[in-house]
């Protein structure tokens, strides 16, 4: 992804995700209307606005007599809701640049800003503040949070700005992290899931009442090890090298893939952080509607 490449959302993804919506599991505070219900329902709660009729929704929600005279199912909105601060996480170290041979082009890094792009547009579309954090070999950047179509145009511009290098960095330079994301705020994190130093900031932040999720990013070739042949298979983090078969050493691969892969999810799950994975060679709102559809479980 170069400097002045935009950040694109094709046009069907675009389209499917205005079924989605990034509902808060904790209850929230009463500041303001948006579209994050709080716990407070029924009586004495102020009608708030129409919207069409989307599948999940409850048969009793619908207004039948406007659907009388328009013939179109539409939900009253009636409950007091708050809005909520989403932030998202991207994991820009040496790994993000991994990408697959069929597409050399399109990298781990370009996947999570395009992700990360789609994120901002359900927060837009929410009417939501967002903000976004980058962590890796530069060490922590970001746009604070705010809200509005020039707070996309920012957030837009470190995306485009990013590059992958380096390790993630110690402890010590995390604080810009705290400083921003407070308790109640939503954490979208972006990244592979192989740093263990990244899944515990991520369990202190949940620890500390921040809603945490966190998209896993993966290689078409992590998930099928298509290797054949002799190959050279190299960490761009630790600069690492191991010679080998590919087709000798695939099923061994594949084994502790899958080992590694559960005990991640399972880390995850005893932290209360719901999680979804998505791969290169997938549509970008693929993990995104396992999180964030209606009904999803998480």
């Amino acid at each position: 992804m170069t400097s002045h490449a935009p950040i694109a959302i094709p046009a069907d993804v675009r389209s499917r995700l205005k079924a989605l919506r990034l509902l808060p599991r904790r209850a929230r505070g009463t500041h303001g209307i948006g579209q994050h219900a709080s716990r407070s329902r029924g009586a004495g709660l102020e009608f708030a606005q129409y919207r069409a009729y989307e599948p999940g929704d409850e048969l009793r929600q619908i207004d039948w007599k406007l659907y009388a005279r328009s013939d179109r199912f539409f939900v009253r909105e009636s409950e007091r809701e708050s809005p909520v601060t989403v932030w998202v996480l991207v994991d820009t170290s040496a790994s993000a640049a991994q990408a697959d041979r069929a597409h050399p082009q399109w990298s781990r890094l370009d996947h999570a800003c395009a992700t990360a792009a789609c994120l901002v547009e359900l927060a837009l579309q929410q009417g939501d503040r967002f903000g976004l954090i980058a962590v890796g070999g530069d060490g922590v950047r970001l746009v604070p949070a705010g809200s509005g179509p020039r707070q996309r145009d920012r957030v837009h511009l470190l995306l485009r700005q990013l590059r992958a290098r380096g390790g993630w960095p110690p402890a010590h330079l995390l604080r810009p992290v705290w400083e921003r994301v407070q308790a109640g705020d939503m954490l979208v994190a972006l990244g592979d899931g192989f740093d263990d130093a990244g899944t515990a900031l991520l369990e202190r932040l949940a620890a500390a009442r921040r809603e945490v999720m966190h998209i896993q990013l993966l290689s078409a070739e992590e998930r099928d090890f298509p290797f054949t042949d002799g190959h050279r298979f190299r960490d761009p983090e630790t600069g690492e090298e191991l010679l080998g078969d590919g087709r000798a050493i695939r099923d061994a691969y594949l084994a502790r893939f899958e080992q590694a892969q559960r005990a991640l999810h399972a880390r995850l799950q005893g932290a209360g952080i719901a999680a979804a994975t998505g791969y290169l060679d997938q549509p970008l709102d693929a993990p995104l509607r396992a999180l964030f559809a209606p009904g999803a479980a998480a």
